[in-house]
């Protein structure tokens, strides 16, 4: 068995073990106790801090996106340029031009995943920020409506709307003062 396949074996351990213990953790809640359950991604698909996070990006990236999308059109233009003049375009011309054109796409690749890399990171900071508000809703919440324990959907496979809390924590979230920005 290769190491992977061992890493791979002990972790499905380690998460069917997790599973059993809080399977068995709510088995074991007394009748009296208040659990609520909460759709992680209802609340990252429409909590106003994650909307005004990507809205954040799209207005951080606009400028290189539209530099971008001109470089491809210019490169389009080019191609372009290049096949309708084909035949009177002399040899160094032809050359010079292919030259230009490969570099363009060079440079398009270049930008485009650089662009990519720093927009993936850039997201994955604003979700880590918004995840630690949510979260932190989400306890406040839980303390102060009295709930003993709030589940999240990423482990269950079912749950009554009676105990779904999901629509008051995007309440609590909408009521929230709006974070400062920094870019």
């Amino acid at each position: 068995m290769t190491q992977a396949a061992r890493a791979r074996s002990l972790i499905c351990t380690l998460l069917m073990s997790a599973s059993m213990l809080a399977v068995h953790a709510v088995a074991q809640v007394p009748p009296s106790s208040r659990i609520g359950y909460v759709d992680m991604k209802r609340l990252l698909d429409n909590a106003p801090q994650v909307m005004a996070g990507r809205q954040k990006l799209e207005r951080e990236f606009a400028t290189r996106d539209t530099a971008l999308k001109a470089d491809e059109k210019r490169a389009g233009d080019l191609r372009e340029r290049q096949k309708r003049e084909e035949t009177t375009l002399s040899k160094a011309d032809a050359t010079s031009l292919q030259r230009e054109i490969d570099a363009l796409d060079r440079s398009i690749k270049r930008n485009r995943e650089t662009m990519g890399t720093e927009l993936k990171s850039r997201s994955n900071q604003e979700l880590d920020r918004s995840w630690r508000e949510i979260n932190d809703a989400v306890v406040e919440f839980a303390r102060e409506q009295g709930y003993d324990m709030i589940v999240a959907s990423g482990s269950v496979v079912y749950a009554s709307p009676r105990v779904d809390v999901t629509e008051q924590i995007l309440d609590r979230l909408r009521r929230m003062p709006a974070r400062a920005t920094t870019p």
